[in-house]
């Protein structure tokens, strides 16, 4: 009696501060999301006040918090279009791979460690955060913007890529070899070739199934899908973020729209959570003696990033502000990167320093890609814009022989 008593009071006294930085958040223009965090380093392990009763439930809360992130984001685009942003932004997503994996493994080789790390590190830098960026483009109302389907293309991309990734990267941290990376990766390609198939062509009859005439059943029949799924998706070592994503797409017409009336308090309580886990889980006294490394780290990963959106927004078409809105939304890394990591230090096979500089380069990524998000936004970075605009148009055209 005496745990649940507690239980309630460290919940209930928590999500009051959560609704508090909430209002404070806004009312200054910011997003919550750095506010969140700094919430769960201040009450967890090695905070001013750790929270001990309540770690379990903004565990499972923090995981059912992405969930609904992704849903949510599905429930924006129909099967045909997550096709189409596949198709176009595939090259995008190879650059992605590219301008992102690569520092974080040359850095790990540049501080001595051996492959197994540079394989995790850059994993761990490769990959954005869809629950912390999803956030980000609701807060600042962009759902429907023109650039946000391409920033939703890399996001996806990069999660089926992880629902490959994660098998081979268990499988060479337990030293399974060749050939149980290689059965790892075959259950992977084919769980998420069934579960693509199955959205894309069998979507409808999902959402004949579910009566939007009923808003009660109408929620648990979705949140009840949308759980089921992923965590099938998670037990067959695929990304639940990517079962739960591919629901919201299957999902179509009146269901989707009152889906997504009806879901959005519950997106809104349980990504506070997911923020907050994040934070308890991350003691601030790892942080001083990996802050620098991480800190070069994130500054160039960011930049690559932001580099990454943009290319992808121009190849498509997208004017120069819908561009910088595309690269700067991408910055955060967060849910995968530390699944990554402690999926190394679980392995204990690599340096005990990778776990505290991966939670240091994500809390700098997520607490300044909300903010970064924003600077498209400001009237100095429009006039930045113009005037850039205005000298291109300016240049002379080279006359050639």
């Amino acid at each position: 009696m005496h745990d649940s008593t507690t239980l309630l009071v460290e919940v209930g006294a928590l999500l009051l501060l959560l609704g508090v930085l909430g209002r404070l958040s806004r009312r200054v223009g910011l997003s919550p999301i750095p506010l969140y965090l700094f919430a769960g380093l201040a009450f967890g392990h090695g905070g001013l006040l750790p929270l001990a009763a309540s770690e379990e439930f903004f565990a499972v809360g923090a995981e059912i918090g992405v969930i609904l992130l992704l849903v949510m984001l599905g429930l924006e685009y129909s099967a045909n279009e997550l096709v189409g942003n596949l198709r176009s932004a595939a090259p995008a997503g190879l650059i992605d791979g590219v301008f992102n994996a690569l520092p974080g493994a040359a850095f790990a080789l540049l501080l001595g460690w051996d492959w197994v790390a540079a394989l995790v590190l850059g994993g761990i830098t490769w990959v954005s955060s869809s629950g912390v960026i999803a956030k980000v483009l609701a807060d600042l109302g962009r759902l429907g913007n023109r650039e946000t389907p391409v920033i939703l293309s890399v996001l996806v991309i990069e999660d089926l890529a992880m629902a490959l990734y994660l098998p081979l990267v268990t499988a060479v941290l337990a030293g399974t070899g060749l050939l149980g990376g290689g059965i790892a990766l075959a259950v992977a390609v084919g769980t998420v070739l069934l579960v693509l198939v199955v959205a894309i062509r069998y979507g409808h009859l999902i959402s004949s199934a579910l009566s939007a005439k009923d808003p009660e059943a109408l929620l648990l029949g979705v949140l009840g899908l949308t759980l089921l799924i992923a965590g099938l998706a998670a037990k067959l070592q695929v990304s639940a973020a990517v079962g739960a994503f591919l629901v919201g797409i299957a999902l179509s017409g009146p269901v989707a729209h009152h889906a997504t009336e009806l879901l959005s308090p519950l997106r809104d309580l349980f990504a506070a959570v997911f923020f907050v886990f994040f934070g308890l889980v991350t003691d601030p006294r790892d942080i001083p003696p990996v802050l620098l490394p991480a800190l070069a780290l994130a500054v160039v990963t960011m930049a690559t990033k932001t580099l990454t959106g943009y290319l992808a927004a121009r190849r498509v078409g997208i004017a120069e502000p819908g561009r910088w809105r595309a690269g700067l939304a991408l910055v955060p890394r967060g849910e995968f990167s530390i699944v990554i990591a402690g999926l190394a230090v679980a392995a204990g096979s690599v340096e005990p320093q990778l776990a505290a500089l991966a939670a240091t380069y994500v809390l700098i990524t997520v607490v300044t890609g909300p903010i970064l998000a924003r600077l498209p936004d400001f009237p100095w970075f429009k006039r930045w814009l113009r005037t850039r605009a205005a000298a291109q148009r300016a240049a002379p055209v080279p006359i050639h022989d």
